[in-house]
């Protein structure tokens, strides 16, 4: 039985946005500053905010070899003298913010993305970890991940990351399909991985995550099978699964990809109900969001009781918090706040040799963002929204101030996406496919600009 019928995913699989945040990062301006940054640093310090966690967000952008399908911000390179020089900067970054809150601030989550974060070599790695623990102060039971890359590591450096605390790891695979592979020039055997996984199992991680991508080049709903066979022989705790958006134009390495070797929409379609069908018949919970996870697994607990958060990473089982984005185009969230830093490392370092914080856009929330956000983020993380404490937080009338939107709801109860009742608003087990489509009903910016040829699909 198909879990998504292929009419739905027909009507309902559109672009939008994630959510990681909301405003989303494409409504940030450059009217937002470094000084409005250390403004709301200074508001946090003076608010006594101190005492909540913090989340860090470390970007490191170096990879050795160029993926053809990849959008995020890196570099190209395999002189690894250069990720010394940015340690040197990440220092001098982690500087400038314990000067404007205070060392030791305790820190529940933090994560390690890029790019490649083990393009960093041992001693490296270790040395950013020094410097992280020096200056904030590690909570136990807390979310210690990285992203890593299957080709640049080997057992003795997983064993490292138990050293040094990380609890959780990100393989990139995106498929185990050679032909797929060499198209998108991101060579990995099956046996490098299976090797890798266990090895971390052996050594204690608490979770392992596996990034699978569908719609890429040479790919197949028949080839993609043998892939979610191979990763349901692998087991791996959670597993994300992302749908390629081709935009050459505005990413230039898939510019290398040929157009002509890229599956079509009907084919895109059948990977994703295949693989919808496929991972839920092997025990996967559908956490949302193109994240799966098994029973046991920390974020299907969270999910089951209510308890799941959202920021920047994804899915958290950690408590919403301020979040310090470090690094060369790294995204923080400080209070009402969002900022983000300058996406060059000329200009990162920039900023750095003249003792200010890299920060070049970002955005402070209106008491409506406010309020749309938590809509939102309840929507997204519980599948629940009752009227009354959101009426009593905010001071609104609920169907006054969203009369428009729950008139656009309707349409989705009528394919049984939401439930709508007097005291609130249910995400359905089948809306769950589509929460990104339900939230975006919410998003007063996406209402007003129909735009959404830079969002990747919602499912």
């Amino acid at each position: 039985m198909t879990v998504v019928s292929p009419e739905l995913l027909r009507r309902f699989d559109v672009p939008g946005p994630r959510y990681t945040s909301y405003p989303t990062a494409d409504r940030f301006v450059e009217a937002f500053r470094d000084r409005d940054y250390v403004l709301a640093l200074t508001q946090r310090r003076l608010c006594g905010a101190t005492a909540l966690p913090l989340s860090i967000y470390v970007h490191i952008p170096f990879c050795e070899s160029l993926c053809y399908y990849c959008a995020c911000n890196k570099i190209i390179t395999k002189h690894h003298e250069r990720a010394e020089l940015y340690l040197d900067y990440l220092g001098k970054e982690i500087d400038l913010h314990v000067a404007q809150l205070g060392a030791g601030q305790q820190v529940s989550q933090l994560h390690l993305g890029g790019g490649t974060p083990t393009f960093l070599s041992d001693e490296g790695l270790r040395r950013l970890m020094v410097m992280l623990q020096r200056n904030f102060a590690l909570a136990a039971g807390g979310e210690y991940s990285i992203e890593v890359d299957p080709r640049t590591v080997d057992a003795g450096r997983l064993a490292l990351l138990a050293e040094l605390g990380f609890n959780r790891l990100s393989f990139g695979v995106q498929d185990f399909d050679p032909k797929v592979q060499k198209a998108v020039h991101r060579i990995q055997p099956a046996e490098q991985v299976f090797a890798l996984v266990e090895t971390a199992r052996t050594l204690g991680f608490e979770s392992v995550n596996v990034d699978l991508i569908y719609g890429l080049p040479r790919q197949t709903p028949e080839s993609f099978d043998q892939t979610l066979a191979l990763v349901e022989q692998l087991r791996p705790d959670r597993i994300a699964l992302y749908a390629y958006a081709h935009l050459p134009d505005r990413f230039k390495p898939q510019r290398r990809i040929h157009a002509e070797e890229l599956p079509g929409a009907e084919a895109k379609l059948s990977m994703l109900s295949r693989s919808l069908d496929a991972l839920m018949a092997a025990g996967y919970v559908y956490v949302g969001m193109d994240h799966f996870a098994l029973p046991t697994d920390a974020l299907a607990v969270a999910k089951r009781q209510g308890r799941l958060h959202r920021n920047f990473q994804g899915y958290s089982t950690q408590p919403d918090c301020d979040l310090i984005g470090l690094g060369v185009s790294g995204i923080g969230r400080i209070g009402a706040t969002y900022s983000q830093n300058a996406k060059t490392l000329e200009e990162y370092y920039d900023f750095l040799d003249r003792g200010r914080l890299p920060v070049v856009r970002g955005l402070a929330l209106s008491r409506d963002d406010l309020v749309r956000r938590a809509v939102i983020m309840a929507l997204m993380c519980q599948g629940e929204l009752l009227f009354e404490p959101m009426e009593q937080a905010w001071l609104i009338d609920f169907r006054q101030y969203f009369a428009q939107e729950l008139e656009q709801l309707e349409g989705l109860a009528a394919h049984g996406l939401v439930a709508l009742g007097s005291e609130g608003i249910r995400v359905t087990s089948m809306g769950w496919f589509f929460v990104r489509g339900i939230a975006m009903v919410f998003d007063r910016y996406l209402q007003a600009d129909r735009n959404r040829a830079r969002f990747s699909r919602i499912i």
